[in-house]
C-alpha cells in the first residue's frame, strides 16, 4: 500500500473533463441557529416550552430543599462507639500571606491541636421521626449547643417546623470521612481524638 501511494504522489496529475452525469444543485443546508429558533418558537406556541421550564424549576427546587439522602447509611441497629484520629499529612507546604512556611510538606497535623470541637455534631435522618426526636433531645441535653446535620429529609421543612438551624451532609462527605455507617450518630471531642457514638433509637 505504501509503494502505491508513493507512485501516485510521484506521477504527474492531469485534470480530465468527464462531462456532466446528472443535474447539479447548489449545496443548501438549513441555518442551525435559525432551525433552533424555529423549534423554540413552535414549542413556545404549543405551550410545551412553558411546561418544560416549570418542570425544570420544580425539580431544581426539590433538589435544593430536599437533597438526595446520603447513600450507604442505615438506622442504628447495633450501637457502636469508636475513636477517630483527625490527623492529616500536609501534602505540600502551607504558607502565610508573606510566603513564610507555617507547615512543612510531609508534616502530620492534628486540627484539634489548634481548634476544638466546641459543640457536638449530631447526624440523623429527618425522614425518621424517632431519629428526629432523639436528635432534638440530644441537642437539649447539650444546652442547645449542638450542630444538627441531616443525612436525609428536607432541611427547609425541618427549619420551618422546629425554627432551628440545620445543616446537610451533602454527598455524605462528613460521614464517609468519620467512618459513620449508622445514624443517629453523635460526634464529640475526646482529647486529641473524636469520639463517635452510633446511637440506637429508644436505647
Amino acid at each position: 500500500m505504501v509503494w502505491v501511494a508513493a507512485l501516485l504522489l510521484a506521477a504527474p496529475v492531469q485534470a480530465l473533463d468527464l462531462g456532466r452525469v446528472g443535474p447539479v444543485w447548489p449545496v443548501a443546508e438549513p441555518d442551525l441557529l435559525a432551525l433552533i429558533q424555529t423549534r423554540l418558537e413552535e414549542k413556545q406556541a404549543s405551550g410545551e416550552l412553558a411546561r418544560i421550564q416549570t418542570e425544570f424549576a420544580a425539580r431544581s427546587r426539590r433538589a435544593i430543599e430536599s437533597p438526595a439522602p446520603v447513600a450507604g447509611l442505615a438506622r442504628t441497629n447495633t450501637p457502636r462507639s469508636f475513636l477517630f484520629d483527625p490527623t492529616v499529612t500536609a501534602l505540600e507546604a502551607v504558607r502565610d500571606h508573606e510566603g513564610k512556611v507555617l507547615v512543612a510538606a510531609g508534616t502530620r497535623v492534628n486540627p484539634l491541636d489548634y481548634v476544638s470541637l466546641s459543640q457536638p455534631l449530631i447526624f440523623f435522618d429527618a425522614r425518621d421521626r424517632e431519629q428526629t426526636r432523639l436528635a432534638l433531645a440530644l441537642r437539649q441535653r447539650h444546652q442547645g449547643r449542638a450542630y444538627l446535620i441531616l443525612t436525609g429529609g428536607s432541611f427547609i421543612d425541618f427549619m420551618k417546623r422546629h425554627d432551628l438551624r440545620v445543616y446537610y451532609d451533602q454527598q455524605g462527605l462528613l460521614v464517609q470521612r468519620l467512618g459513620i455507617r449508622q445514624v443517629p450518630a453523635r460526634v464529640t471531642q475526646e482529647g486529641r481524638m473524636l469520639r463517635i457514638d452510633e446511637l440506637k433509637v429508644g436505647a
